[in-house]
């Protein structure tokens, strides 16, 4: 059949239609906002109205009914579909609530290092200080505890300064865990004359915000605070992605190329590759993806066991007698309820209350080379193991972290001049609005391990699922 003659009869294809569909009822999810001026209050201009050099269009400013609908896809045959959550559209306004020339406004970064902070940093910074003409802007070092820490712990900071912090990985404001004393944080707050505080960290740093918050609200301050999220695991629910996720991916693509190139060199050789990921295997399962190589994709949201009829170590037995050869990536939350573990460590915190976990990349290592040598005595076998966990946290980010970056530091920037406070800007279907910081404080991002991502990591390694029998 020629496909460029059209059809004709009963078997023609059907021509687009219209249909209007009513959609259920949308509930708006706001931000908070800070405590209403004065009566008599003037409204105050947005100063990029008056920028000397760009001239906004009409649509540049965000309409104050301007929403983005949390999600993008309904089933319309459902008879009972689910209410619609809608959130703030992020960006500008026309009027602001926030004064500029009385601004103050502390940065702080908090917990583990992620590609990007020098970048949210360095653009807040020239945000602040070009966008809306704030020039008493400060870097909070040493985490939440720098706000009552010594004068050195709060850094002046302007353009000139934070110029090239973009090209550098950590965070040039140093950071720690844990700390979090919340009378003497908002009392070193308020003793400094802060108005605006951006927090920048993890789950962790997004619980205290939202303390912080309540502590503003409590006292009935006036002062501002925005959270924005940083965790390289891609663990924050809600949002489209956390900062530094795209690098880590990138980074992890070459641990694996390495694992793949010792692998291959070897007689029965595996590489083993552990990668970040405490609750999620957002990184694993991207770099799998994007890899080709691997032959086995271990992320805590599966179960598995090792030994014994459908476990995993015979599955990479059969591996490599079909190939030669093996690769592994295993994410660092991954069958930690598979290696054996005392009471002393069952009860182990780290300085942010989160488990202990135990290191999963040398238990595989070393119970791999154990059971070989059991179970095939007369064979050779290698496993070269790598971790690359500190080179990716500790790189700059990449150029589309980069761009990210700079889009999350000038929407919680426009957020805060707005009147906002205790939210969380983000992106979510792509279009970029402000979330509580309470919501994002418990919302959790796993791998769905039901929907078509998971399946393409199983149709790429051919795994199986290692259920026992």
């Amino acid at each position: 059949m020629d496909p460029t003659v059209p059809n004709s009869g009963d078997h023609a294809a059907s021509t687009p239609t219209n249909t209007t569909v009513t959609l259920p009822p949308l509930t708006l999810r706001d931000a908070p906002r800070l405590p209403a001026l004065p009566s008599g209050a003037t409204t105050i201009p947005n100063p990029i109205s008056s920028h000397p050099y760009f001239h906004p269009p009409p649509t540049f400013y965000i309409s104050p009914g301007d929403v983005s609908l949390r999600h993008a896809f309904f089933d319309l045959s459902s008879g009972s579909p689910n209410p619609l959550v809608a959130y703030r559209r992020a960006g500008p306004r026309e009027s602001l609530a926030v004064d500029p020339a009385r601004a103050r406004a502390a940065l702080v970064t908090c917990g583990g290092l992620c590609p990007g902070l020098n970048t949210v940093l360095r653009e807040l910074v020239v945000g602040l200080h070009e966008l809306y003409g704030v020039l008493d802007v400060f870097g909070v070092a040493a985490g939440y505890r720098g706000f009552y820490g010594a004068d050195d712990d709060h850094v002046r900071l302007d353009p000139a300064s934070v110029d090239d912090w973009h090209k550098k990985g950590g965070t040039a404001l140093k950071t720690t865990r844990g700390g979090f004393d919340l009378n003497m944080i908002v009392d070193g707050i308020v003793a400094r004359g802060y108005t605006q505080v951006y927090a920048i960290g993890g789950d962790g740093t997004m619980r205290g915000a939202v303390a912080i918050f309540e502590e503003f609200k409590r006292r009935g301050l006036r002062i501002s605070i925005t959270g924005i999220p940083k965790t390289v695991d891609n663990d924050i629910g809600i949002i489209d992605r956390s900062f530094g996720f795209q690098t880590a991916v990138e980074i992890a693509q070459q641990a694996i190329d390495a694992a793949h190139v010792e692998a291959v060199s070897a007689v029965n050789g595996i590489g083993l590759v552990k990668l970040m990921g405490r609750s999620t295997g957002h990184i694993a399962l991207h770099a799998t993806l994007s890899s080709r190589d691997v032959d086995c994709c271990l992320i805590p949201e599966i179960d598995f066991h090792v030994e014994g009829k459908g476990g995993l170590f015979e599955f990479l037995y059969e591996r490599i007698k079909k190939k030669g050869h093996a690769v592994v990536v295993v994410a660092e939350g991954a069958g930690q309820e598979v290696i054996p573990r005392t009471d002393d460590q069952k009860r182990e915190q780290d300085e942010s209350g989160n488990m202990l976990f135990l290191d999963v990349g040398p238990w595989l290592k070393s119970e791999l080379g154990r059971w070989w040598k059991r179970e095939h005595p007369t064979e050779l076998f290698t496993v070269k193991y790598i971790d690359p966990t500190y080179m990716i946290r500790a790189v700059p980010a990449n150029a589309t972290d980069n761009l990210y970056c700079t889009l999350l530091a000038h929407s919680a920037i426009h957020g805060i001049m707005a009147g906002f406070t205790g939210f969380v800007p983000g992106p979510i279907n792509g279009n970029y609005s402000y979330i509580p910081l309470e919501d994002i404080a418990v919302a959790k991002n796993p791998v769905d391990v039901n929907d078509h991502k998971w399946a393409w990591v199983r149709s790429v390694t051919d795994q199986p699922d290692f259920l026992k029998p």
